[in-house]
């Protein structure tokens, strides 16, 4: 058997460059507020970590969330 004479030369590894880390997304710069259902009650939630008080009403929870973002 004859040896392979047509190869071609690879650079070692340590001349190529090592691949980026992936930029990781940034997280959300303002208070985004929206509501919750837990069983018979609504409460507004934030994604600060946020959450207002359990209501009964869509609409108290929904200006819980509007006076937080206002703040």
């Amino acid at each position: 058997m004859e040896p392979h004479t047509e190869a071609t030369l690879v650079p070692p590894l340590d001349s190529l460059p090592l691949p980026r880390p992936q930029a990781q997304p940034e997280p959300p710069t303002g208070h985004t507020t929206s509501t919750a259902e837990r069983g018979s009650f609504c409460l507004a939630v934030c994604t600060c970590g946020w959450s207002g008080p359990a209501r009964r009403s869509r609409d108290l929870a929904r200006k819980d969330a509007t006076r937080h973002t206002a703040a």
